[in-house]
């Protein structure tokens, strides 16, 4: 069983939140890409306006907030960082093959594929160019944290990639992927925040763990969501792990505790590419169910967040500072897209 409930989220933590996330917004809103060509600049306002939680930039700014009242001076690298992860979901759909992100056509579907590819350059490039707006003071550190973040997320996607292929992926291995691949943003972007509202180095690291081990939980709640979640409220194709034949801590748990006859069934069904996945996603899905690997999955999301709470509560500040990134966190572990 999860160990949090959304429901139990305080209202004034949500007040807050919400109120961060529309200073975000319009701030996105003030630097929209309204420059020449039209065709390299219209793909960025697309992604960046069909919707999204702005996890990263919320929780950027409630780091920040947590040491300081005052979060202008952190809103150029919280836009910095939402620009760097929706270029990282451009290259990402086209690898993937991905005809939906957040309920909307991808960008390569909607435009093309080399469209997809230039625009996802320059976000990168943007991103850089809003991290150097920071004071000046900062700017060092906070390009060393995005070039950690940069090359994190290219190794983990390789690793990914690599999986694809590999027979021995190994739990200890996928877990490492996607702190590379996922929890590395949430981490700098949470380190840059706390750096900003003028954390010590050691409250800066405890913030930067936080975001890491919460952004594990993220990603395991996501492999939970593409196979078990509503695609109503999901916002992309349900089973697309399973289509892709990707190798997610639920396939890699069932492999390991399956019987021999059940491990050689999965192991064979994730290698075919059938015209109509259905029956592959129906045989699968009951192997899954037969070894509980949905609540093992959700025990091992529950442990990351424990550990990320952990960090928070090392943090040397008063506790009541900490409160609305801390529901904030189990929010999101515990959401349904």
């Amino acid at each position: 069983m999860v160990l949090v409930d959304a429901r139990n989220i305080t209202f004034a933590s949500m007040k807050n939140v919400d109120k961060l996330r529309e200073i975000f917004l319009q701030y996105l809103e003030e630097n929209r890409f309204e420059q020449a060509p039209k065709g390299l600049y219209e793909p960025i306002n697309y992604i960046l306006n069909i919707g999204g939680k702005r996890m990263r930039p919320v929780l950027l700014l409630l780091a920040c907030q947590m040491f300081k009242d005052d979060i202008e001076a952190a809103l150029p690298a919280a836009l910095a960082v939402e620009i760097f992860h929706n270029f990282t979901l451009l290259h990402d759909d086209i690898m993937d093959d991905a005809n939906l992100r957040r309920g909307k056509p991808t960008v390569h579907e909607k435009y093309d594929t080399n469209t997809a590819i230039l625009s996802g350059d320059v976000m990168m490039i943007y991103a850089y160019h809003y991290i150097s707006k920071l004071p000046t003071s900062l700017i060092n550190k906070a390009l060393n944290i995005m070039n950690r973040v940069a090359i994190g997320v290219c190794e983990g996607q390789q690793y990914d990639m690599n999986f694809e292929t590999s027979e021995t992926v190994t739990i200890p291995e996928y877990l490492k992927m996607i702190e590379y691949k996922t929890a590395v943003l949430l981490s700098g972007s949470m380190e840059m925040g706390a750096l900003v509202g003028g954390a010590n180095e050691q409250d800066a690291r405890h913030t930067a763990n936080f975001g890491r081990d919460i952004g594990i939980a993220f990603q395991l709640q996501d492999d939970i969501l593409d196979t078990f979640g509503d695609p109503a409220k999901f916002g992309k194709k349900i089973s697309g792990d399973i289509i892709q034949n990707k190798k997610t801590f639920l396939v890699l748990k069932t492999l390991e505790l399956a019987d021999f006859a059940d491990a050689q069934n999965l192991r064979a069904l994730m290698q075919t590419h059938p015209a109509d996945p259905s029956d592959k996603i129906q045989k699968v899905k009951a192997l899954f169910q037969q070894y509980n690997i949905r609540t093992i999955a959700e025990k091992e999301m529950d442990t990351y967040l424990s550990n990320a709470l952990s960090h928070l509560d090392a943090i040397n500040v008063n506790d009541k500072r900490k409160t609305d990134i801390r529901e904030l966190a189990r929010y999101l572990i515990k959401r349904e897209v």
